[in-house]
């Protein structure tokens, strides 16, 4: 059964730092490309940063480009993101999924960023 679990969210001040974990199972994660999305009441869902297969390579939105890292773990079947100088408008619940999408999503993770 495919499934992703994304816990680690929580509140944070601003400039503050959170990591966040996705443990993903149910397909091939090593043979899948892995995205960090973001979901805000405003801005509905938006990427946020991408990786390759064996975690070499990555991209991230404009947004969060120097301040966001994406890793994974293949032999734990899990996605990470290190999310550093929080803002205010970083305030998500934030979600994983293989690229392409699958058709089920996880509950994601709400990060609040406020002081």
């Amino acid at each position: 059964q495919l499934q992703f679990v994304e816990p680690g969210g929580g509140l944070v001040q601003p400039g503050g730092s959170l990591r966040l974990s996705c443990a993903a199972s149910g397909f091939p994660f090593s043979q899948s490309f892995m995205n960090w999305y973001r979901r805000t009441p405003g801005n509905g869902r938006e990427l946020v940063a991408w990786i390759s297969l064996d975690g070499d390579s990555a991209t991230y939105a404009r947004y969060v480009k120097g301040r966001f890292t994406i890793t994974r773990d293949n032999t734990k079947s899990t996605l990470y993101l290190q999310m550093n100088s929080l803002r205010v408008e970083d305030t998500a619940v934030y979600y994983c999924n293989a690229q392409p999408n699958f058709a089920s999503w996880g509950q994601g993770t709400q990060v609040t960023v406020s002081s």
